[in-house]
């Protein structure tokens, strides 16, 4: 596997070894012992699986908890999508910064976002899968719906038009108000 780091050191993005031919492509989608040791997170256990569908122009996130955390390794299995992870860590030197990667069933990139970052996406083809791994369970009484749009953001989102969104990605707080972890 390739380990890409990015702009926040704690952020990587894993691109999988893939085995194409006629027949198709093989890829192991996930190795704990290789990705705790890349990650440098040897107690590295994912609880929960889970796979989403959401049609183009369909915007989800910025998403995080106060309570049970989540670590996510996300990837993509049908489709395309913009995926963006804002650091949301109170004593962290990257505090409200954020990093934006596509992921695509064709790319096989997947991205690892850590504790204390909100997460979303926007999908960029007519249908996206969306498949991630997670490190503690949802706990929906402390999540947190961020903007996907806050000025003080300034998220370049490669939007084709405004995106479609949930009521609680509507009503989505202001990074400056959204509480730190």
């Amino acid at each position: 596997m390739k380990i890409t780091n990015t702009l926040i050191p704690e952020v990587k993005i894993i691109e999988p070894t893939v085995f194409k031919d006629e027949r198709g492509f093989f890829l192991e989608s996930y190795h704990a012992e290789k990705l705790a040791t890349v990650l440098g997170l040897p107690e590295l256990q994912f609880v929960q699986d889970n796979h989403s569908q959401s049609s183009q122009g369909i915007l989800r996130g910025l998403h995080y908890q106060l309570e049970h955390t989540q670590g996510k390794l996300v990837r993509v299995t049908t489709g395309r999508v913009y995926d963006v992870c804002v650091d949301m860590r109170a004593h962290s030197e990257t505090l409200g910064q954020w990093v934006g990667v596509e992921l695509s069933s064709d790319n096989f990139k997947q991205l690892w976002v850590p504790e204390g970052f909100a997460h979303g996406f926007y999908v960029l083809s007519d249908v996206a899968e969306f498949q991630y791994k997670c490190t503690d369970y949802y706990h929906p009484q402390s999540e947190i719906s961020v903007s996907y749009d806050d000025p003080y953001l300034n998220i370049d989102w490669p939007l084709l038009s405004p995106p479609a969104l949930s009521e609680k990605d509507t009503i989505g707080m202001s990074f400056n108000s959204a509480p730190k972890i």
